[in-house]
């Protein structure tokens, strides 16, 4: 009975809504004495925020996820998650009940971005660069893998300039003819000089100046694992360790590192994993 309700569940959003579109979860379920809640996106590139007891011990699919003090914990869906479900295991802190929940996580399709005009180094670098940007890299991870006890995520998110999306999460990218790796966050033609905020609170992770690929960058943790960077900018406005708030400025766009133009990188990290910024927020309403 249980497999033939989620199928039906699945068959239901599938037909409502568009492989490249993501499904919008809003439950909250109360089960012996148990209770917890997702909300979010699941799908390729979403997030669901979850809430539940302090204490209690969370699982999504046979993997121990860390919850916050306060009950808050996260599940992220990579571009390329390949299941059609996620298995969500919740057990009360004195182990008296456990509740599993299976939810669809649906399919995306993701475009193919052609862009050319790109300086040639930067789609094939010298082995002096490769050796810079590898080095690179491992600064950015390592601002990435501050797990805090935090869920500063909970204030929600804005978007952090307006102006037209010339990028979307998970496209193909080809530079001067050649495939590269997907896009891992959107970018917004803002002008230069336009003045760049978080996303929502957090603490400033990475204030870095001149990446080889992303120029001038700042990355903001938000609380167990999850974070956002925002790259390409002209000015950095704050300093690592810093703690920001929601709509606080960072700095300001720019069009330094690998671009053809003006314009903010916009991206969120949770646990290693690129997921897609636009879906934390509502649609833009530019001014």
């Amino acid at each position: 009975m249980k497999r033939a309700l989620v199928a039906l569940l699945l068959c239901l959003a599938a037909s409502a809504i568009s492989p490249g579109r993501a499904q919008d979860i809003r439950e909250v379920n109360d089960y012996g004495g148990l209770s917890f809640s997702l909300t979010g996106k699941a799908t390729q590139g979403g997030l669901l925020i979850g809430k539940t007891k302090p204490n209690s011990r969370v699982r999504a699919n046979g993997v121990d996820l860390q919850v916050a003090s306060n009950g808050a914990f996260l599940i992220g869906f990579g571009r390329d998650y390949d299941s059609t479900f996620v298995e969500v295991v919740v057990t009360a802190p004195d182990q008296s009940a456990t509740e599993t929940r299976s939810i669809p996580v649906l399919p995306r399709v993701f475009d193919v971005q052609s862009i050319t005009g790109v300086a040639q180094k930067y789609v094939e670098p010298s082995p002096k660069d490769l050796k810079r940007i590898a080095e690179e890299r491992r600064v950015i991870a390592e601002a990435r893998a501050r797990i805090a006890d935090a869920s500063d995520f909970e204030a929600g998110f804005v978007w952090p300039v307006e102006g037209p999306i010339s990028g979307v999460f998970g496209s193909q990218r080809i530079f001067n003819g050649q495939p590269r790796a997907p896009h891992s966050g959107v970018d917004i033609a803002a002008g230069r000089g336009s003045t760049v905020v978080a996303a929502s609170r957090g603490v400033v992770t990475l204030a870095h100046k001149d990446l080889f690929f992303n120029g001038n960058v700042v990355i903001v943790d938000h609380g167990l694992s999850l974070s956002t960077v925002y790259v390409h900018l002209d000015e950095i406005a704050v300093r690592q360790g810093q703690r920001v708030n929601i709509g606080e400025p960072l700095g300001k766009v720019g069009a330094t590192g690998r671009v053809t133009g003006p314009h903010l990188h916009w991206g969120a990290n949770i646990a290693g994993q690129a997921i897609d910024p636009q879906l934390l927020v509502g649609p833009m309403v530019q001014r």
